[in-house]
């Protein structure tokens, strides 16, 4: 009877949670394959190169969806079944509402599991492969190497930079690369400096090196001087390097937390990529804990109600909680309260509500 029960609501739930994902992911895909159709034409970059870009984010789009797909189809298929009166013969037979609930969860842990590993796997690697394509086909100046960094070339200097960073501010994106290194060669194609920096920033339409030391090759000897802070006198422009590197979030948890221990040795800014640690580390959580919230719905008033309803009211839930989330997560940041508890407190308000729910209507 229990195996029978797991496998109705399993089926009704997947289903619709597959239908509503397969949708969320396609129209992100479609209005990220728009967005791209305005650089078409700037340099190699073709209509077949943005569908591959595209095609190559999906896995990713479809980790970020999940979460929503899975609430909302939750809604859907439990709505089904409570139309067709096969809730009400469930609970009929003795059924609690947190056992049907429960089986809901089983079915969508199975999936979340294969959400977290593709999120985990094809996901980043999706990314890092479609900012290959994308840059190679825009720019034949900068390049993206596997475990060097980030490779550009400015006139007669090549510079490379082991990673970078971007900042919205009141002033525009702001550009970071740290680990720089500044090779100069003459017309003849002769080594002619190198400048090895800590950091550089693209400030104000200027570029500014800091913690600098700089060696100049002339015939056979070197000439090497240091300084806490030089101008970089550069062409690269920023907008094409912000598109060259990964956002925090496309990041699998493994180079997240290589990158904050980075950042931390270095004593650089790492709070971007600790609250996306912590969003990573408890994306299971949050998904199971929204598809409880489903089952209140599912049997009461949407018993009556058609489709329509239950989606626009799966829509209100996950928008709201999206935000919800963010809110705290940021205001967390801003008063220093530590991510990992930000990330976690939208979890405990919603493990308190259901917990309250259920102790009420059993």
């Amino acid at each position: 009877m229990l195996k029978k029960v797991d496998k109705l609501v399993a089926l009704a739930v997947v289903g619709a949670v597959a239908m509503v994902w397969l949708l969320l992911v396609g129209f992100d895909a479609f209005t990220a394959f728009l967005g791209e159709s305005g650089d078409i034409g700037q340099g190699g970059y073709t209509v077949a190169k943005a569908i591959t870009y595209v095609l190559l984010t999906v896995p990713r789009r479809a980790y970020e969806w999940f979460v929503f797909a899975a609430l909302i189809g939750s809604l859907l298929g439990l709505g089904t079944l409570a139309a067709s009166g096969e809730l009400t013969a469930l609970r009929a037979a003795g059924l609690s509402k947190l056992r049907i609930c429960l089986s809901v969860a089983l079915a969508l842990g199975l999936l979340t599991v294969l959400v977290v590993v593709l999120g985990e796997t094809a996901g980043p690697a999706g990314d890092q492969k479609a900012q290959a394509v994308q840059m190679q086909a825009k720019s034949s100046d900068i390049t993206l190497a596997k475990g060097s960094g980030l490779w550009a070339r400015d006139g007669a200097a090549v510079i490379n930079a082991r990673r970078g960073t971007t900042r919205q501010t009141a002033d525009g994106r702001e550009v970071h690369l740290a680990d720089v290194r500044v090779f100069e060669f003459t017309d003849q194609g002769q080594l002619a400096s190198i400048s090895v920096a800590k950091s550089a920033e693209h400030r104000h339409g200027a570029w500014v090196m800091r913690d600098v030391r700089r060696t100049d090759f002339k015939g056979a000897s070197a000439r090497s001087s240091s300084a806490a802070e030089a101008e970089w006198k550069s062409g690269l422009d920023p907008r094409m390097l912000a598109l060259s590197i990964l956002h925090p979030e496309y990041l699998s948890a493994r180079d997240l937390r290589r990158s904050i221990a980075y950042l931390e040795r270095n004593h650089q800014e790492a709070q971007a990529f600790q609250a996306a640690f912590w969003a990573r580390v408890f994306y299971p959580l949050n998904v199971l804990l929204l598809a409880f919230c489903a089952v209140p719905f599912a049997f009461g008033a949407l018993r009556s109600g058609g489709l329509g309803k239950r989606l626009f009211l799966g829509m209100v839930i996950a928008v709201a909680w999206y935000f919800g989330q963010r809110a705290l997560v940021n205001l967390g940041a801003v008063y220093g309260v530590h991510l990992a508890l930000a990330n976690l407190v939208p979890a405990l308000v919603l493990a308190a509500i259901i917990t309250m729910y259920f102790r009420r209507h059993a």
